[in-house]
């Protein structure tokens, strides 16, 4: 009769089945605690933790689930004084991250453990550290595939800094704050662009903020390096002991936080090259042993798919902005085309009255209330010809954009004042809606208008025979609500799920950009689009943009989507 098995060998026999497919760490030590359990024959087990700066260890899991356990001794144990133990006892020391982070403890009630269970022991806690330090592993090529993935669903700026940030979470387990920084072109100013405080449930109010970094720190930074400091009193130390590193440390969020909340060990991480370095990641903890070497080399392994994540976040918007561009000069030169036939007729109207009133003049035979009639019927014209030249100055001018607020209200005069006279010619009917007192929206005033006159003038072009054009808007939950309504031609079925593709078009001389660049001014604005359309009914396109100053619960996490929205 063969002997029985040893508890380690047991417990690797049971840890091979259940745990090797495992990808989740809490799951595998929850049943690596039951299969120890088992393996030594204990009445009780828990695994306890022990967080850094902490006095008192966790109890992560136990079984039974209402056994006590709070007078053993598992801070001595982590802290590597190991304490005596009763003969009834048995601890298993866990490594993660290459410090000692937890243990497994077994207890029986009144039979002892033998000499071999001891050993037994810590060959599981050894071989249970390999196991998670497996599933970290794999979790960080986990984090770096799917960063790639949302590298090519070409991410908003925010939300990409924000899936950074959130990778970086899942790396280091950080518990104070981690931050993205953005270098000012040919500049030693970084913006905060992107910043997560753990301990805060507030947005950071750092978001927009531009920091110096010194010329000194940036050269060290520049060595593509991560560096590591500890606070040390109030004063930073750089783990290699450069004090021109320092200042990097200082860039971490302080803002609002005790004793208790302060940073005090940062993690300083360059992104970019070394020829060019584009931005910089910050992570912070609470207490100094909670960042060393381990998080530093994760964080190293996480700068390159970060840095070809911003960089192809940069050329990708840099591309945006180009093609925004060059559709607002073509919808200036469209414009121009569209209005030379009303401008050409207005000042048509006013040559020949100005001609008459001259040769009056010359004659002597001025009549002064036939000369107001002229002069109020080419005051008119002239009218006329300003409000467009003023509405198509006004989108040029546009073309600088800056966050900020927009007018809903002074964006419809605008589209009014250059399409007016179109829609009379075309026989449109244009009927405004709008609620009093609409608060403005975020975004930029020329990205506002852009947006308006994009869509008015499809709605326009959906009409060549006449129609109504109505635009209605009200606040609804912290948004304005806009909605576009023409009673044109309306969209095939098979065309309305590609309108929202680039240069997708059904007109001759269309570009296909106008829906395009609407989603990318939506994208900005944080608002949402969606199109309805029935042939021989109309289409009609309703919009959702935020409040100014309003901020959407999914902000928070910067992980908001915008989409365009068809339906039939």
């Amino acid at each position: 009769m063969n002997p029985p098995a040893a508890p380690f060998d047991r417990f690797q026999t049971e840890a091979v089945v259940h745990l090797d497919e495992v990808r989740d760490a809490d799951r595998a030590l929850k049943r690596a605690l039951k299969i120890a359990r088992e393996a030594f024959g204990a009445d009780e087990a828990c695994l306890a933790t022990l967080r850094p700066g902490e006095g008192r260890a966790k109890i992560y899991a136990s079984l039974p689930g209402g056994a006590l356990w709070k007078k053993e001794p598992f801070v001595p144990f982590l802290e590597g004084r190991r304490p005596r133990l009763s003969p009834t006892r048995l601890f298993a020391l866990i490594t993660r991250r290459t410090r000692p982070w937890g243990v497994i403890a077994l207890r029986n009630r009144s039979r002892r453990f033998g000499r071999s269970a001891v050993r037994d022991a810590a060959r599981m806690g050894s071989s249970l550290s390999r196991i998670i330090q497996r599933i970290d592993d794999a979790r960080l090529a986990e984090i770096r595939a799917r960063l790639d993935r949302k590298m090519m669903e070409q991410l908003r700026p925010l939300d990409l800094f924000y899936q950074i940030l959130h990778g970086l979470r899942t790396l280091t387990r950080y518990d104070h704050s981690a931050a993205v920084l953005i270098r000012e072109a040919d500049s030693l100013h970084f913006e905060v662009v992107a910043e997560q405080v753990s301990w805060r449930k507030a947005k950071s109010q750092r978001i927009g903020d531009k920091l110096l970094v010194e010329a000194p720190a940036f050269r060290v930074l520049q060595r593509g390096e991560v560096l590591g400091f500890a606070r040390r009193g109030e004063r930073w130390k750089e783990w290699a002991d450069r004090d021109e590193a320092r200042p990097l440390a200082s860039l971490v969020s302080e803002e609002g936080g005790d004793d208790r909340k302060r940073a005090a060990a940062v993690l300083a991480a360059p992104l970019g090259t070394r020829e060019h370095t584009s931005g910089i990641l910050l992570v912070a903890a609470c207490h100094p042993t909670s960042l060393d070497r381990y998080e530093a080399d994760r964080l190293q392994r996480f700068l390159p798919v970060a840095s070809v994540a911003i960089r192809n976040m940069g050329r990708a918007t840099s591309l945006e902005e180009g093609i925004l561009e060059a559709e607002r000069r073509n919808a200036l030169a469209t414009l121009a085309r569209g209005v030379s036939h009303d401008v050409n007729n207005a000042f048509g109207s006013v040559l020949p009255l100005v001609q008459q009133m001259i040769e009056d003049v010359r004659s002597g035979h001025l009549d002064p209330e036939e000369l107001l009639r002229d002069l109020q019927q080419v005051e008119g014209s002239l009218q006329v010809c300003r409000r467009i030249f003023g509405g198509m100055l006004s989108l040029a001018h546009g073309a600088v954009r800056t966050i900020g607020e927009g007018n809903l209200q002074r964006a419809v005069e605008g589209m009014r004042a250059v399409l007016e006279s179109s829609l009379q010619s075309r026989g449109v009917q244009l009927l405004v809606e709008l609620a009093p007192d609409l608060p403005f929206v975020r975004g930029s005033q020329s990205d506002l208008e852009q947006l308006v006159l994009n869509l008015t003038t499809n709605a326009r072009d959906a009409m060549p025979a006449g129609g109504t054009l109505r635009i209605r808007a009200s606040l609804e939950e912290g948004a304005v609500v806009v909605s576009i309504e023409d009673t044109g031609d309306g969209i095939p079925a098979e065309h309305l799920s590609r309108i929202k593709e680039p240069f997708f078009t059904t007109r001759s001389q269309g570009t296909g950009l106008g829906l395009a660049i609407c989603r990318s001014i939506l994208w900005r604005m944080r608002g949402e689009m969606e199109v309805k359309s029935e042939v021989g009914r109309g289409t009609t396109v309703h919009l959702r943009l935020p409040v100014a100053g309003e901020e959407r619960p999914d902000e928070k996490q910067g992980d908001s989507t915008t989409e365009l929205e068809v339906t039939r």
